[in-house]
């Protein structure tokens, strides 16, 4: 499991650490990782051209300290100091020593080689701002980023990008878009989440000693953590100790939702699905092992766990029974709409809401771009408020617990994955995760992480459909397996 860290704790970690060591080790420790990650992304380092973006902080230190190890290989270096009188001394003496050369942005003389250097650079390294960063680049550093971004150079960033929040994942102004960031002791919040995510490529983790408390603030699911996760059927199973998942979804205009939510739940572990709606011919002339009533959820037969909501349209009444049930239950889509709050809340059972950015805005009351500005605030307050495990959907799913905790992460999926019903697959899955007895968190981001891979299979660089996701669940259940 990948496990991030806020700023604070991060900092309280490198302050005990540094107490223990000779002064500058710990600089040195991140310098000799970001150099070695440099050089490998360079492939050749004599002869290259490199640009360090140099702020005040102690990432300039870091990107000065990696420079000078770089010239020393060969390397043209050239440091770019944002604050020359606030340069870290020791980092910009070494480069110096190396044979590295130095400009200041704020000397008119230095502006146009500034602008050369960067321009002609095979790797610009972004040492503006640290972990600290708020509110985006300060205009003096934008027209930088700007230069970077626009050069023919692989851009790494120290740490995280410069300009992104660190403990939200927010971008509220300009920034440096890396290719690769290479960070030290612990993944933070925002490399992990959008829109922060998309601005720091791939991300190398460099192992400098930290000591970090076992809570972490995010923390991202792999193969082995959901494979452990997985129900898998023992000898003696049956189907209603597999669990049974009810499913209360589909109308006259939307009974694809009903198809498709019984297609997810099919393939995700439980013993046996129950289909309760207008769509039930539609539902077992696709999948004729459904079990398919009329009579409502309340008539339905025993469950384990419930699903309501997709393509429902106006059916409030079978909603209602639903949440009325002592037992998991899945909310989604116009499910979202007609739920309760305070029914929500006064339930015993876990409760699993799945909404997208656009049905998150409804149930806060802002827009949708500022939920997609602020996915983990947005993903926490609509926990807090429903008393219920939040899953918001997009391209980072984030899972969240009332109550606070680890919000989880999940990035499997692709972009193909924003087509009609794909939602309905993610919820029938996941509710049959809940029926089989994982808990609404590890439900929720177990089949997020399942749903997004066989996205990834389905879509295979291509355009694909929602029902060819739920085909390729098996795929990725047997990825994650083996």
């Amino acid at each position: 499991m990948r496990s991030a860290y806020g700023v604070e704790t991060v900092r309280a970690a490198e302050r005990e650490l540094m107490a223990r060591l000779p002064e500058g080790a710990l600089m040195q420790r991140a310098a000799a990782g970001l150099a070695a990650a440099c050089a490998e992304l360079m492939g050749r380092v004599y002869g290259r051209r490199v640009v360090l973006l140099v702020g005040s902080g102690d990432n300039g230190g870091d990107a000065l300290y990696a420079g000078a190890r770089l010239a020393r290989r060969g390397a043209g270096v050239t440091a770019v100091l944002l604050s020359p009188e606030r340069t870290h001394p020791g980092g910009l003496a070494a480069l110096r020593r190396a044979g590295g050369r130095a400009l200041a942005t704020r000397q008119k003389e230095d502006a146009a080689a500034v602008e050369r250097a960067i321009r002609s650079a095979d790797l610009v390294v972004d040492g503006i701002v640290g972990i600290g960063g708020k509110g985006g680049l300060r205009p003096d550093a934008a027209p930088l980023a700007e230069l970077a971004e626009a050069s023919r150079a692989a851009v790494v960033a120290v740490d995280l990008p410069s300009g992104v929040e660190a403990d939200t994942g927010e971008v509220r102004g300009a920034a440096i878009r890396a290719d690769l960031t290479v960070t030290f002791g612990t993944h933070k919040p925002g490399l992990l989440i959008d829109p922060a995510r998309e601005y720091a490529g791939s991300v190398r983790l460099v192992d400098i000693g930290l000591s970090l408390p076992d809570e972490a603030e995010a923390e991202a699911l792999q193969h082995a953590d959901v494979a452990a996760l997985l129900p898998v059927p023992g000898a003696e199973s049956d189907k209603y100790r597999r669990g049974v998942v009810g499913i209360a979804a589909g109308s006259s205009r939307y009974p694809g939702a009903a198809v498709l939510a019984v297609a997810g739940a099919l393939r995700g572990g439980a013993g046996a699905v129950r289909y309760v709606g207008p769509a039930g011919d539609a539902v077992i002339a696709r999948f004729p092992e459904t079990l398919v009533s009329d009579q409502g959820p309340k008539r339905a037969g025993r469950v384990q766990a419930w699903v309501v909501g997709p393509g429902a349209g106006d059916d409030a009444q079978s909603v209602a029974e639903v949440l009325a049930q002592d037992v998991p239950v899945l909310v989604d889509a116009d499910g979202l709409r007609l739920a309760d709050r305070d029914l929500v809340r006064a339930r015993k059972a876990p409760t699993l809401m799945t909404p997208h950015a656009g049905e998150a805005a409804a149930l806060l009351g802002v827009s949708r771009g500022s939920v997609e500005a602020a996915r983990l605030h947005s993903v926490r307050e609509l926990a807090e408020r429903y008393g219920a495990t939040v899953l918001l959907k997009g391209s980072t799913t984030l899972v969240a617990s009332p109550g606070g905790g680890p919000v989880r992460v999940n990035a499997t999926g692709t972009s193909w994955l924003a087509t009609a019903g794909s939602g309905d697959v993610l919820s029938g899955l996941a509710g049959s995760l809940l029926a089989a007895g994982l808990s609404a968190l590890d439900a929720g981001s177990v089949a997020a992480y399942l749903h997004g891979l066989a996205g990834r299979f389905a879509a295979d660089g291509a355009p694909m459909g929602a029902h060819d996701v739920s085909e390729s669940i098996r795929s990725a259940w047997r990825d994650v397996m083996s």
